[in-house]
Protein backbone atom coordinates (compact mmCIF):
# COMPACT_ATOMS: atom_id res chain seq x y z
CA UNK A 1 0.00 0.00 0.00
CA UNK A 2 1.22 3.31 -0.49
CA UNK A 3 2.83 5.17 2.30
CA UNK A 4 1.19 8.87 2.60
CA UNK A 5 3.32 9.44 5.22
CA UNK A 6 6.62 9.49 3.13
CA UNK A 7 7.68 13.16 2.49
CA UNK A 8 9.64 11.82 -1.01
CA UNK A 9 6.43 10.97 -2.62
CA UNK A 10 3.53 12.53 -3.55
CA UNK A 11 0.36 10.42 -4.22
CA UNK A 12 -2.18 11.07 -6.72
CA UNK A 13 -5.80 9.74 -5.65
CA UNK A 14 -7.70 10.32 -9.35
CA UNK A 15 -10.34 8.17 -11.22
CA UNK A 16 -13.96 9.18 -12.67
CA UNK A 17 -16.52 10.84 -9.58
CA UNK A 18 -18.82 7.72 -10.29
CA UNK A 19 -18.67 4.55 -12.07
CA UNK A 20 -20.93 4.94 -15.11
CA UNK A 21 -20.28 1.75 -16.56
CA UNK A 22 -17.51 -1.47 -15.76
CA UNK A 23 -16.12 -0.72 -19.78
CA UNK A 24 -15.65 2.92 -18.84
CA UNK A 25 -13.68 2.41 -15.50
CA UNK A 26 -11.31 0.09 -16.57
CA UNK A 27 -10.50 2.29 -19.68
CA UNK A 28 -9.91 5.18 -17.37
CA UNK A 29 -7.90 2.99 -15.03
CA UNK A 30 -5.83 1.79 -17.36
CA UNK A 31 -5.09 5.85 -19.28
CA UNK A 32 -4.30 6.90 -15.68
CA UNK A 33 -2.06 3.64 -14.89
CA UNK A 34 0.28 4.22 -17.49
CA UNK A 35 0.38 7.99 -16.91
CA UNK A 36 1.40 7.57 -13.05
CA UNK A 37 3.92 5.11 -14.25
CA UNK A 38 5.19 7.01 -16.55
CA UNK A 39 5.66 9.95 -13.94
CA UNK A 40 6.61 7.41 -11.63
CA UNK A 41 4.01 9.26 -9.02
CA UNK A 42 2.03 6.59 -6.50
CA UNK A 43 -1.38 6.24 -8.20
CA UNK A 44 -4.69 5.51 -6.27
CA UNK A 45 -7.60 4.82 -8.46
CA UNK A 46 -10.57 6.58 -7.15
CA UNK A 47 -14.24 6.18 -8.28
CA UNK A 48 -17.84 5.73 -6.07
CA UNK A 49 -20.48 3.43 -6.57
CA UNK A 50 -23.11 5.58 -4.76
CA UNK A 51 -23.37 9.62 -4.81
CA UNK A 52 -25.52 9.19 -2.29
CA UNK A 53 -25.72 13.41 -2.08
CA UNK A 54 -26.54 14.57 -5.77
CA UNK A 55 -28.84 17.60 -5.70
CA UNK A 56 -31.23 15.89 -7.59
CA UNK A 57 -33.87 12.95 -7.18
CA UNK A 58 -33.18 13.17 -10.77
CA UNK A 59 -29.16 12.94 -10.81
CA UNK A 60 -27.18 9.57 -11.82
CA UNK A 61 -26.17 8.27 -8.77
CA UNK A 62 -23.66 5.13 -9.77
CA UNK A 63 -24.65 1.41 -10.16
CA UNK A 64 -25.10 0.64 -6.30
CA UNK A 65 -22.73 -1.20 -3.86
CA UNK A 66 -23.14 -4.39 -4.76
CA UNK A 67 -22.22 -3.95 -8.94
CA UNK A 68 -19.66 -1.20 -7.76
CA UNK A 69 -18.04 -3.18 -5.16
CA UNK A 70 -18.10 -6.49 -8.02
CA UNK A 71 -16.31 -3.49 -10.53
CA UNK A 72 -13.90 -2.00 -8.06
CA UNK A 73 -12.36 -5.33 -6.81
CA UNK A 74 -12.09 -6.77 -10.37
CA UNK A 75 -10.72 -3.55 -11.31
CA UNK A 76 -7.94 -4.06 -8.96
CA UNK A 77 -7.29 -7.11 -9.35
CA UNK A 78 -6.61 -6.73 -13.02
CA UNK A 79 -4.55 -3.36 -12.55
CA UNK A 80 -2.52 -3.99 -9.61
CA UNK A 81 -3.51 -0.72 -7.95
CA UNK A 82 -5.04 0.29 -4.74
CA UNK A 83 -8.54 1.76 -4.53
CA UNK A 84 -10.37 4.57 -2.81
CA UNK A 85 -14.28 5.29 -2.55
CA UNK A 86 -16.43 6.78 -0.40
CA UNK A 87 -19.18 5.49 2.26
CA UNK A 88 -22.28 6.55 3.50
CA UNK A 89 -23.34 4.31 5.87
CA UNK A 90 -22.32 1.88 9.00
CA UNK A 91 -23.67 -1.16 7.07
CA UNK A 92 -21.50 -0.30 3.92
CA UNK A 93 -17.66 -0.72 5.93
CA UNK A 94 -18.36 -4.49 6.16
CA UNK A 95 -19.10 -4.69 2.51
CA UNK A 96 -15.90 -2.59 1.08
CA UNK A 97 -13.29 -3.28 4.10
CA UNK A 98 -12.07 -6.57 2.80
CA UNK A 99 -11.21 -4.52 -1.01
CA UNK A 100 -10.94 -0.80 -0.59
CA UNK A 101 -7.68 0.37 0.57
CA UNK A 102 -8.77 4.03 1.15
CA UNK A 103 -12.56 4.75 3.05
CA UNK A 104 -13.38 7.98 2.33
CA UNK A 105 -15.82 9.99 4.51
CA UNK A 106 -18.04 12.36 2.02
CA UNK A 107 -17.59 16.20 3.68
CA UNK A 108 -21.26 16.10 4.35
CA UNK A 109 -20.86 13.25 7.00
CA UNK A 110 -17.40 14.12 8.24
CA UNK A 111 -18.71 14.42 12.02
CA UNK A 112 -20.68 11.11 11.86
CA UNK A 113 -19.16 9.52 14.63
CA UNK A 114 -20.27 6.14 14.56
CA UNK A 115 -19.61 6.38 10.47
CA UNK A 116 -15.97 7.50 11.87
CA UNK A 117 -15.35 4.74 14.29
CA UNK A 118 -16.28 2.00 12.13
CA UNK A 119 -15.00 2.83 9.13
CA UNK A 120 -11.58 3.14 11.35
CA UNK A 121 -12.25 -0.10 12.77
CA UNK A 122 -11.17 -1.77 9.48
CA UNK A 123 -7.74 -0.24 10.44
CA UNK A 124 -7.20 0.82 6.66
CA UNK A 125 -6.54 4.68 5.71
CA UNK A 126 -9.84 6.76 6.25
CA UNK A 127 -9.37 9.83 4.13
CA UNK A 128 -11.66 12.15 5.72
CA UNK A 129 -13.34 15.01 3.09
CA UNK A 130 -12.99 17.86 5.72
CA UNK A 131 -16.87 19.54 5.33
CA UNK A 132 -17.43 23.06 3.77
CA UNK A 133 -19.02 24.39 7.43
CA UNK A 134 -16.22 23.68 8.87
CA UNK A 135 -12.76 25.72 9.90
CA UNK A 136 -9.95 24.10 9.89
CA UNK A 137 -9.40 23.74 13.64
CA UNK A 138 -12.30 22.15 13.55
CA UNK A 139 -10.89 19.02 12.03
CA UNK A 140 -9.33 18.21 15.53
CA UNK A 141 -12.31 16.79 16.89
CA UNK A 142 -12.58 14.15 14.20
CA UNK A 143 -8.67 12.82 14.12
CA UNK A 144 -9.83 12.06 17.97
CA UNK A 145 -12.37 10.63 17.14
CA UNK A 146 -10.42 8.11 14.49
CA UNK A 147 -7.88 7.56 17.00
CA UNK A 148 -9.85 5.90 20.26
CA UNK A 149 -10.17 3.22 18.02
CA UNK A 150 -6.09 2.77 17.20
CA UNK A 151 -6.04 3.41 14.10
CA UNK A 152 -3.37 6.41 13.49
CA UNK A 153 -4.11 5.47 9.51
CA UNK A 154 -5.70 9.25 8.89
CA UNK A 155 -5.59 11.51 6.16
CA UNK A 156 -7.41 14.88 5.78
CA UNK A 157 -8.57 16.65 2.42
CA UNK A 158 -9.12 20.19 2.08
CA UNK A 159 -12.39 20.63 -0.80
CA UNK A 160 -13.48 24.54 0.25
CA UNK A 161 -15.03 25.93 2.42
CA UNK A 162 -18.91 27.52 1.60
CA UNK A 163 -18.75 31.16 0.49
CA UNK A 164 -22.15 32.88 0.56
CA UNK A 165 -24.89 30.75 -1.15
CA UNK A 166 -23.50 28.31 -4.47
CA UNK A 167 -19.81 29.19 -3.55
CA UNK A 168 -16.61 27.53 -2.51
CA UNK A 169 -13.32 29.24 -1.47
CA UNK A 170 -10.31 28.06 -0.60
CA UNK A 171 -7.89 29.15 2.21
CA UNK A 172 -4.45 27.97 1.77
CA UNK A 173 -4.03 28.41 5.36
CA UNK A 174 -6.10 25.48 6.25
CA UNK A 175 -3.43 23.21 5.23
CA UNK A 176 -0.63 24.36 7.29
CA UNK A 177 -2.95 24.52 10.11
CA UNK A 178 -4.97 20.77 9.35
CA UNK A 179 -0.72 19.82 9.48
CA UNK A 180 -0.39 20.47 12.78
CA UNK A 181 -1.95 17.45 13.67
CA UNK A 182 0.80 15.68 12.20
CA UNK A 183 -1.86 13.50 9.45
CA UNK A 184 -0.96 13.81 5.50
CA UNK A 185 -3.46 17.19 4.07
CA UNK A 186 -4.75 15.93 0.77
CA UNK A 187 -5.84 18.59 -1.67
CA UNK A 188 -9.52 17.92 -3.71
CA UNK A 189 -8.43 20.30 -6.78
CA UNK A 190 -11.75 18.71 -8.14
CA UNK A 191 -14.20 19.49 -5.78
CA UNK A 192 -12.78 22.92 -4.39
CA UNK A 193 -13.78 24.01 -8.19
CA UNK A 194 -17.23 23.38 -7.56
CA UNK A 195 -20.20 25.71 -7.56
CA UNK A 196 -22.57 23.52 -5.26
CA UNK A 197 -26.30 23.76 -6.36
CA UNK A 198 -25.45 26.37 -8.51
CA UNK A 199 -28.18 25.39 -11.28
CA UNK A 200 -30.49 24.51 -9.11
CA UNK A 201 -30.81 20.71 -9.27
CA UNK A 202 -27.34 20.02 -9.79
CA UNK A 203 -23.59 21.62 -9.48
CA UNK A 204 -21.67 24.12 -11.52
CA UNK A 205 -18.11 24.76 -11.36
CA UNK A 206 -14.69 26.84 -12.57
CA UNK A 207 -13.11 23.80 -14.39
CA UNK A 208 -10.35 26.38 -15.74
CA UNK A 209 -9.32 27.78 -11.71
CA UNK A 210 -8.00 23.64 -11.27
CA UNK A 211 -4.90 24.15 -12.25
CA UNK A 212 -4.47 27.24 -10.17
CA UNK A 213 -5.90 25.54 -7.34
CA UNK A 214 -3.98 22.96 -7.37
CA UNK A 215 -0.45 24.24 -8.08
CA UNK A 216 -0.97 27.18 -4.83
CA UNK A 217 -2.15 23.78 -2.57
CA UNK A 218 1.31 22.20 -3.45
CA UNK A 219 3.53 25.20 -3.08
CA UNK A 220 0.97 26.27 -0.01
CA UNK A 221 2.49 22.18 1.25
CA UNK A 222 0.02 19.73 0.82
CA UNK A 223 1.06 16.22 0.75
CA UNK A 224 -1.37 14.80 -1.90
CA UNK A 225 -3.17 15.43 -4.66
CA UNK A 226 -6.78 13.81 -4.91
CA UNK A 227 -8.42 14.92 -8.82
CA UNK A 228 -11.39 13.93 -10.21
CA UNK A 229 -10.61 13.19 -13.95
CA UNK A 230 -12.94 12.11 -17.01
CA UNK A 231 -12.03 11.32 -20.40
CA UNK A 232 -15.00 13.40 -22.08
CA UNK A 233 -16.22 15.42 -19.32
CA UNK A 234 -19.04 17.42 -20.74
CA UNK A 235 -20.81 13.81 -20.56
CA UNK A 236 -19.61 13.04 -17.33
CA UNK A 237 -22.86 11.37 -15.53
CA UNK A 238 -21.64 13.41 -12.63
CA UNK A 239 -19.51 16.71 -11.39
CA UNK A 240 -19.06 17.22 -15.20
CA UNK A 241 -17.98 21.13 -14.69
CA UNK A 242 -15.07 19.95 -12.30
CA UNK A 243 -13.55 16.86 -13.61
CA UNK A 244 -10.60 17.21 -15.37
CA UNK A 245 -9.83 16.45 -19.05
CA UNK A 246 -7.91 12.83 -18.71
CA UNK A 247 -5.63 14.40 -21.73
CA UNK A 248 -4.63 17.22 -20.38
CA UNK A 249 -3.80 15.25 -17.11
CA UNK A 250 -0.16 14.40 -17.33
CA UNK A 251 0.74 18.23 -18.16
CA UNK A 252 -0.64 19.49 -15.44
CA UNK A 253 0.74 16.59 -12.80
CA UNK A 254 4.39 17.69 -14.57
CA UNK A 255 3.67 21.25 -13.63
CA UNK A 256 2.51 19.62 -10.25
CA UNK A 257 6.03 17.78 -10.08
CA UNK A 258 7.87 20.79 -10.68
CA UNK A 259 6.28 23.11 -7.87
CA UNK A 260 6.70 20.05 -5.38
CA UNK A 261 10.35 18.64 -6.22
CA UNK A 262 11.59 22.91 -5.62
CA UNK A 263 9.92 23.19 -2.16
Amino acid sequence: MIDFFNKNSFPIIAGPCVIESKDHVFKMAEHLKKIFSNLNLPFIFKSSFDKANRSSIKSFRGPGIDEGIKILSDLKNEFEIPICTDIHSIEQVKIVGDIIDIIQIPAFLCRQTDLLIEASKTNKYINVKKGQFLSPRDIDNIIKKIESTGNNKILITERGTSFGYNNLVSDMRSIALMKKNGYPVIFDASHSAQLPSSFGDYSGGDREMIPVLAKAAVAAGCDALFIEVHDNPSKAKSDSSTQWPLNKLENLIISLQKIYKAL
